[in-house]
């Protein structure tokens, strides 16, 4: 804790009175343009790999960047997505996993977690994903886990499409997907690209997107 007060009255001193003006407005109102969700794997911090400002993003983080398929009886992933797109009006929602991803990495190695029964009920929201990356060959188990983390990103793409606020969104041609993948090593973006339905480089193709205002089918 030393070192969070610390940090935060460095924030008071420093940084807080170099950006008063930004506070002052987003003391009463937020106008993100973005969802950004992604794992809560402390070594991923959207504002700092996106370079954005407090207001600029709409954050959800939990483990494995899951979003559960639309439901009668929501949890809170799916209320902050319905309030993002309904609300806020987003124009952008970004899924965003990573290299290395603890969650993934369970899932694609099947471990036992019976210690750990929450997640391992969280994670089954990445079955339909685990089931497609068991249906392929890998030349190594690093492989495996970060084909997981792919196709994971694939499947939360398809399980918020079934969201109605989002599909609303996508029919009015006012909501854009991504599905990105994030290398903490590199510092590398891989994008998924809705035609070849690859992930390409987000510094050579950075206008990729895996779906621009039409829903996209599960795979």
């Amino acid at each position: 804790m030393k070192t969070l007060i610390e940090g935060f009255l460095k924030f008071q001193k420093e940084a807080f009175p170099q950006r008063t003006d930004l506070f002052k407005h987003l003391a009463t109102t937020q106008h993100p343009g973005t969802l950004f969700i992604t794992c809560s794997d402390s070594r991923v911090v959207p504002e700092l790999l996106t370079q954005q400002e407090p207001g600029e993003l709409f954050v959800i983080r939990n483990a494995g960047n899951i979003v559960p398929s639309d439901s009668p009886h929501p949890g809170g992933v799916s209320a902050t997505v319905e309030y993002a797109v309904a609300v806020l009006g987003v124009t952008d929602i970004v899924i965003c996993g990573h290299s290395d991803c603890g969650a993934m990495t369970a899932v694609a190695s099947c471990k036992c977690m019976d210690h750990l029964p929450a997640v391992s009920a969280w994670l089954q929201h990445a079955e339909s994903a685990k089931v497609i990356n068991e249906s392929r060959s890998h030349a190594s188990d690093a492989a495996k886990v970060s084909s997981m983390v792919r196709e994971n990103v694939i499947a939360q793409l398809a399980n918020i499409q079934t969201h109605p606020s989002v599909r609303l969104a996508q029919e009015k041609g006012l909501l854009n997907l991504h599905g990105w993948v994030y290398d903490i090593e590199t510092g590398s973006i891989d994008a998924l690209d809705a035609n070849s339905r690859t992930f390409v480089s987000l510094v050579e193709h950075p206008t990729t997107c895996a779906m621009n205002g039409k829903a996209m089918e599960a795979a």
